[in-house]
């Protein structure tokens, strides 16, 4: 039970104060006139003020309520490695017991997880939140054990005690590190990406001869293993294999002794993209879709197009010097021999054999094909004819024969049940509502796909694989009346798209594929194929432990699934004869790029309310109280502020001059004054 005076005026405090000037005025007069009561005046100006300045005499109940110590247990996952999990504990119940015995006292214990996705030790985050919910008047200290290599450390928090680091870990503790410095997202394929890598030790690292192993792998292939300098930025020299998703694994092998391994691996997943799309487009004669491949091929600027048109065949006799009919000489021996490999696609458009191109060069783009080329071939009536390009060394990789018949009637290109599966055919643009064509070339013994049909359901459009190479047949020459817009036309240009890109082995247009796509630490798992079914899936983890996973048909040909990774590093897919690799959380964990223990992070935040920092290993520091404003850490000893604070249960005043009593006083010294005042 406390009490105190306190005043409530009954008017405001201005206006007290000058009834007082003007009563002190009064009585001065009446001192200097020689006024006898003048005294007795006085002491009534004196209780009339009193009363007006309402004097209560108030006692407060209180309870006292206990200080609150934080402290705060750092369970990220550089809390893991070495013996740093048990140190923590064991020094964290050993100071709550000590500070639980001290009187008026009690501890408010806070566990400090890893941050969300990559975000690190959010200590200071976690902190904040904490005091939110704690009355300021009422914390005496802050206690932090960590390794303190806290992300957050900048955030600004108002302290309103002073904050100690108990430092993790020991002063011999050392480990190596393999960080990517740079690394572009996309390469393109064929040509030399520079990475940028290094790799240093970091802590108590023992003598080395200053080199380390490093294993470079990629897609999960055969590691090859180099001797790189320690402590330098090593710039890498790396060519794409393919296009797509490249996953390139860098591995630092452990050393005895080192803090942990998880910083030893980098994954770096590059997307490779072909620079541009070199086309060879020969046409046989000029003719409408002629223009209208050239128009197609044109419009896109990925694409550099060599446009190869024979504008008089060798039998015609019109008199037209040779001179006249073009500036210079085709050059089709460089362009056949010398130069095939720089292309990309070959496109022959309703060509026939008149005997410009040799037999010897038809049969280099046969072997063009066989070596890993690409060739399109769009028949007209030629194809089923006697100089038909079947009839020549072409022939022996081309996916099907001509029967030498010519179907001249109208019919709706329709996709087979097999093209409703292959992702060239698959969902095109329009679904099925197109304009007609009005020919087609019967061909007979298709080997490959059949993914279009024509009249009769007769084979349209055959794509085949031949050795390393594609070959791609579409049996008309009426595909350019859907750029025309013949009877509301029909996605030429996405067919086209798609059969070039197939052709080029993009993987997105593989009609067998295994891909995955990250998203954290879940991988969404697409499976492509032309079966009906497919196995369940095999996962490998970084650990080598394996799940199968079973996949849905998702829409046709398409197989999806779901996977929660349990852990960062590299996964291994596979699924009947399709294999794929991926990797699941951050090239370099943030929780793993800095392991060693040190308060140099913490500092900045220590120093405002004169904390200070303390290894465990060195014994648990004493507790003393300080005075708010004193150094609150010394050598061996830290301190906490006792806060003093209460809780006022109850409140009771009670009035010194209450309206008697004042009017009482005050008529009695007024008339006493009165009354010495008459006798002089």
């Amino acid at each position: 039970m406390t009490g105190s005076i306190i005043f409530d005026p009954l008017i405001p405090w201005s206006l007290v104060a000058a009834v007082a000037v003007i009563a002190t005025i009064g009585v001065i007069l009446a001192a200097v006139r020689g006024l006898n009561g003048w005294a007795l005046r006085a002491l009534a100006a004196m209780v009339i003020l009193g009363a007006l300045t309402g004097p209560s005499y108030q006692q407060e109940d209180r309870a006292p309520l206990t200080d609150i110590v934080m402290l705060l247990e750092d369970e990220s996952a550089s809390q893991a490695l070495s013996d740093r999990p048990e140190q923590t504990k064991s020094a964290a119940d050993r100071l709550a017991a000590q500070i639980a015995a001290r009187p008026n006292t009690e501890v408010r214990r806070i566990m400090v997880p890893d941050g969300e996705g990559d975000a690190g030790t959010q200590l200071m985050t976690k902190l904040s939140s904490a005091l939110a919910e704690e009355p300021r008047a009422r914390i005496a200290g802050i206690l932090a054990f960590s390794d303190g290599q806290v992300h957050d450390a900048d955030l600004p928090v108002d302290l309103p005690a002073p904050m100690h680091l108990l430092l993790t870990g020991k002063s011999t503790d050392w480990d190596r590190r393999l960080s990517i410095r740079n690394a572009p997202a996309f390469a393109i394929i064929g040509e030399p990406v520079t990475l940028t890598l290094r790799i240093e030790d970091m802590g108590a690292a023992p003598e080395s001869t200053g080199l380390a192993p490093l294993e470079i792998s990629v897609d999960g292939d055969t590691p090859q293993r180099f001797e790189v300098p320690l402590g330098q930025d090593i710039e890498l020299p790396v060519t794409l294999p393919h296009g797509g998703r490249n996953v390139i694994q860098f591995t630092v092998p452990v050393a005895a002794g080192e803090l942990t391994d998880r910083n030893n691996t980098a994954l770096i997943q590059m997307n490779g993209v072909r620079d541009r799309l070199r086309v060879l487009l020969v046409s046989g004669e000029p003719h409408p879709g002629g223009r209208t491949w050239r128009n197609l091929l044109k419009s896109d600027s990925s694409v550099d197009l060599v446009h190869f048109t024979i504008l008089r065949p060798p039998e015609k006799q019109d008199g037209v010097p040779v001179s006249e009919l073009s500036l210079i000489a085709f050059p089709t021996r460089e362009l056949f021999l010398e130069k095939i490999d720089d292309f990309d696609l070959i496109i022959f458009d309703r060509y026939k054999r008149r005997g410009i191109l040799p037999a010897l060069y038809l049969d280099n783009v046969a072997n063009y094909i066989r070596q890993g080329g690409a060739v399109l071939v769009a028949a007209g009536a030629d194809f089923a004819g006697a100089d038909s390009i079947y009839r020549s060394p072409l022939g022996t990789v081309l996916p099907a024969s001509p029967t030498a018949r010519v179907l001249d009637e109208p019919y709706l290109p329709a996709i087979t049940d097999l093209g409703k599966r292959h992702p060239v055919t698959t969902e095109l643009p329009g679904n099925g509502d197109w304009g007609r064509w009005l020919r087609q070339i019967d061909i007979a013994q298709a080997r490959g796909n059949v993914v279009m049909s024509g009249v009769n359901e007769r084979p349209l459009l055959i794509l085949d694989r031949v050795d390393q190479g594609r070959v791609a047949l579409l049996a008309s020459d009426h595909a350019w009346l859907w750029n025309r817009g013949y009877e509301g036309g029909g996605p030429q240009l996405e067919l086209l798209r798609r059969l070039a890109h197939w052709m080029m082995k993009e993987p997105e247009l593989e009609e067998e594929s295994l891909t995955a796509e990250a998203t954290g630490q879940t991988m969404r798992i697409k499976r492509r194929t032309l079966e009906d079914t497919v196995p369940p899936l095999t996962i490998t983890d970084p650990s080598g432990n394996e799940t199968e996973l079973s996949l849905t048909e998702t829409s046709p040909g398409v197989f999806e699934g779901i996977f929660e990774g349990p852990e960062i590093g590299l996964y291994r897919l596979a699924n009947g004869d399709q294999n794929a690799v991926i990797g699941l959380g951050p090239a370099a964990p943030r929780e793993f790029e800095e392991t060693i223990a040190t308060g140099d992070v913490m500092a900045p935040v220590l120093e405002d309310l004169r904390g200070g920092v303390v290894r465990i290993e060195e014994g648990l520091p004493r507790l003393r109280n300080i005075r708010v404003g004193r150094p609150a850490a010394g050598r061996g000893w830290i301190g906490l502020t006792p806060r003093d604070a209460f809780e006022t249960r109850d409140v009771r005043q009670t009035g010194l001059l209450p309206g008697w009593l004042v009017l009482l006083l005050s008529a009695a010294l007024i008339t006493a004054a009165w009354l010495r005042e008459g006798r002089r």
